[in-house]
């Protein structure tokens, strides 16, 4: 059984370490991101079927990220801020 990917983007650690256990205990395999350039290439790369994304990134800004996303994907976002 594949279980479903959804990939955090924080660059704060302790929110990754928060989420990460939780999603795991709920049935769903999570990569991570610690900025926009990142969740890009896990987005490409792995195809998760989700992102919790943070806007404050130190990169670029979330919303930059959704924007990229949004010009060759359809992923559903969820913001966390």
């Amino acid at each position: 059984m594949t279980l479903a990917r959804i990939l955090v983007v924080d660059d704060e650690p302790q929110i990754r370490r928060f989420l990460r256990p939780a999603l795991a205990a709920a049935g769903y395999e999570v990569i991570e991101a610690e900025n926009g350039a990142d969740a890009l290439k896990a987005v490409a790369t792995a195809a998760p079927e989700l992102v919790i994304l943070d806007l404050g990134l130190p990169d670029m800004d979330g919303k930059e990220v959704i924007a990229s996303l949004r010009g060759w994907s359809e992923i559903p976002i969820i913001i966390l801020s």
